[in-house]
């Protein structure tokens, strides 16, 4: 609860940065959300002029309210559809202390009419090159009520200002990026909003390796849609990572997996697990959605690539699609099994405001209400075609629950002995332990708990990366040590 706000005086030149708190999935897992910081924040902490002083608030620390003594003149909050009602909690009481709020993320992008009733102003699309200018017109008394900025120069924002950040709050603070778009455009994600055309860019793979080492962070996570969209680009990228001795993981898409030897090279350059967007494993459901994609009768032979070369897979499903019927769950659940995947997350299909997925429902009649804060991929906001929203919302909770026994956890441990006691620790402690997440959080307790963990397989990953270089690509009962990303 926010304490009643009281008139002061706003400091000038005093800028808080704030990320809402997200609403937790039952589900899943409480983990997941204080594994890297968000970037968006510290990307505009790193384009405020010089002169500015700039702190960073994140809720989901679990800290109490926002800090109010010293009072920001400015107070910048990302706003995300399934967490909208919260910034606008924060941004009324800001402002009912006195400060200006600015309101920027992806429902700014969606909903900017909507965003923009709950804010003195809003920033639209990509908030870093005009973040200075909002500044100089809060100072000069001009602020307008609405700044919009294309995607490009991508490549010359400024570095993150990473020294915002409590260092104990997350498993690493190393969230990088080196590259923006994606070579799909699918129907229900947030890059498909309105007329929105993010051109696809990328920062020079040097420019990138200087950056997580200077985080002094051994492990990082790569934020970019899809990494592997241009291969020659994550080729060359690898080879600029491989001399930092880190260990690193990302999302692609499966089609990396044409190429073996980039993959190897992805293992070499310390990639120790990948985030893939498989969405479903029935073809018309991918085809429907404008993903292009490998067929799912060839889903398992990639995998094994990605394992052969030490690389896990935490494997990303959509449910819910039209050609779903109530034997997706089990049917999804016996071949995440099978696959021997070491992670999986579920959705359940959700139109984002905006996005053709949605403009189509909305067309059909088909969505059940606006209310965001259940747009949030754990609850069913429209009616399938082929099961009731009771019988989806029964499913998506069901499949967690069985993907996320012992008894799933056991099936899917590595065929290498020495692999499976970290594997049934670490998913333990990441899956089946929301209980303790909010202690761990709450004593800021994070970093110190997964540091001495992330550094023990690094160097374990290290020797597997020594052998690999010797004997290529290895057999499958030879995996490498699980990695901090299952």
């Amino acid at each position: 609860m926010l304490p009643a706000p009281s008139q002061g005086t706003p400091v000038s030149r005093t800028v808080l940065l704030v990320n809402p708190f997200y609403p937790k999935d039952v589900n899943a897992s409480f983990g997941k959300h204080v594994l890297t910081p968000t970037l968006a924040l510290t990307s505009i902490a790193g384009a405020t002029p010089a002169g500015w002083t700039v702190n960073y608030w994140d809720e989901n620390l679990l800290q109490g309210p926002p800090p109010v003594h010293p009072l920001p003149q400015v107070v910048g909050i990302t706003v995300h559809l399934t967490f909208a009602r919260r910034a606008y909690e924060l941004s009324a009481w800001f402002r009912a202390h006195g400060c200006t709020v600015i309101l920027g993320g992806l429902h700014a992008l969606s909903c900017p009419d909507e965003v923009q009733s709950h804010a003195d102003a809003i920033a639209i699309g990509n908030g870093v090159p005009t973040w200075p200018q909002i500044l100089r017109d809060i100072e000069a008394g001009t602020l307008q009520p609405r700044y919009e900025a294309i995607y490009r120069n991508y490549a010359e924002d400024p570095p993150p200002a990473r020294s915002i950040l409590p260092r104990w709050g997350f498993l690493t603070h190393a969230s990088l990026i080196a590259t923006q778009g994606c070579h799909n455009r699918c129907d229900f994600c947030y890059l498909a909003t309105g007329d929105t055309r993010i051109k696809y860019q990328m920062r020079s793979p040097e420019q990138v390796a200087s950056e997580f080492l200077s985080t002094g962070a051994p492990y990082g996570v790569f934020i970019d849609n899809n990494l592997g969209s241009n291969r020659a680009y994550l080729r060359r990228l690898c080879q600029s990572l491989s001399p930092l001795k880190k260990i690193w993981s990302a999302a692609i898409t499966l089609d990396v997996t044409n190429e073996p030897d980039l993959v190897r090279e992805m293992a070499l350059a310390g990639c120790t697990g990948v985030f893939i967007g498989f969405e479903s494993l029935t073809d018309d459901n991918v085809r429907d959605a404008g993903k292009r994609s490998p067929r799912a009768d060839e889903y398992a032979r990639r995998i094994e690539i990605l394992h052969r070369n030490g690389i896990q897979v935490n494997g990303s499903f959509v449910l819910g699609f039209d050609h779903d019927g109530p034997e997706v769950f089990e049917n999804l659940a016996r071949w995440i099994e099978e696959q021997r995947l070491e992670n999986a997350t579920f959705h359940i299909l959700t139109p984002y405001p905006n996005t053709p997925l949605f403009r189509r429902m909305e067309a059909e009649r088909r969505l059940l209400h606006k209310d965001w804060s259940l747009y949030d991929t754990a609850h069913c906001v429209f009616t399938p075609k082929n099961m009731t929203p009771a019988e989806l919302e029964t499913g998506y909770a069901w499949i967690y629950r069985r993907v996320f026994s012992l008894a799933s956890i056991l099936a899917r441990r590595p065929r290498q002995s020495s692999a499976v006691v970290p594997y049934v620790a670490m998913s333990l402690l990441y899956k089946r332990s929301n209980w303790l997440w909010k202690w761990i959080i709450r004593h800021r307790l994070t970093n110190a708990l997964w540091r001495p963990l992330v550094e023990l397989t690094r160097w374990r990953h290290l020797r597997y990366r020594e052998r690999l270089a010797r004997e290529g690509s290895v057999p499958s009962q030879l995996i490498s040590p699980v990695p901090p990303s299952v």
